[in-house]
């Protein structure tokens, strides 16, 4: 609404305040209660205002926290259709015992949203171990080179920023990549600077498995129908098959 119109509102609603005043006397005649009722109504005002702002603001802030976790939402989305899902894929094969990470991530079209946040939850407690050949830190860094510019792109994103865990995942990653770009042949590493970039690895991969559940319980909330894909082809599955099947 601009300023113009405001204004037009406002003089509508005093013109109706007096109109209706006057209504009222013309047919009680009676000029005091007529200015009870009138300083009544203005004694309560502020009271009126107060409650008025409290509840706007917060009808306000509650939409924009929507709109804002929505548009991150999209862009998280994003990340995982171009980089995040292959990077997951690439995490998969460096495993050193896939086992217990595979039947307790497994998720499935038919998972319920408790089971994922279980899965969620027990990230923390699972035995994860990387051991990367170099020829996977190389087909990592590969990977990650080819989307230094989209990684980048993300972190200039100030609403992505504002989710914390997520930007943990995206200031891992980045900083994996830096690491493997600037090394040079891999095969060469001593065992002390292989253990660095294994905890490189390990830290992201923590992050990504937790934020792609997330993702997971977002798009099983909202969109069951991308749910329905990324859990049919789920690289943490051992029997994943796109192919729909009875």
């Amino acid at each position: 609404m601009t300023r113009k119109e405001m204004s037009i509102v406002a003089v509508i609603l005093v013109i109706a305040a007096i109109v209706l005043h006057g209504v009222h006397y013309l047919i009680f005649d009676d000029a005091h209660h007529v200015l009870i009722y009138m300083f009544g109504d203005i004694a309560f005002l502020p009271v009126e205002i107060l409650v008025i702002s409290v509840v706007v603001d917060r009808v306000l802030r509650e939409r924009e926290r929507q709109a804002i976790r929505q548009k991150m939402n999209m862009v998280i989305g994003t990340f995982f259709s171009a980089l995040g899902r292959p990077l997951l894929e690439r995490m998969c094969e460096v495993l050193e015992d896939d086992a217990q990470v595979r039947a307790d991530l497994a998720v499935g079209p038919d998972w319920t949203a408790e089971q994922i946040q279980q899965a969620k939850q027990s990230i923390p407690e699972l035995r994860i171990k990387v051991r990367p050949l170099p020829e996977d830190m190389e087909a990592l860094r590969e990977l990650l080179a080819e989307h230094r510019g989209f990684l980048m792109g993300l972190l200039q994103n100030p609403t992505l920023l504002e989710d914390e865990c997520f930007a943990e995942l995206l200031w891992a990653v980045t900083h994996l990549q830096e690491e493997l770009a600037a090394r040079g042949d891999l095969d060469a590493l001593p065992q002390s600077d292989i253990n660095h970039l294994i905890g490189d690895i390990h830290r992201v991969y923590e992050h990504l498995l937790r934020e792609w559940l997330e993702y997971m319980l977002h798009l099983r909330e909202k969109y069951p129908f991308l749910y329905s894909f990324q859990a049919r082809t789920n690289p943490l599955r051992p029997d994943a098959d796109v192919t729909v099947r009875e």
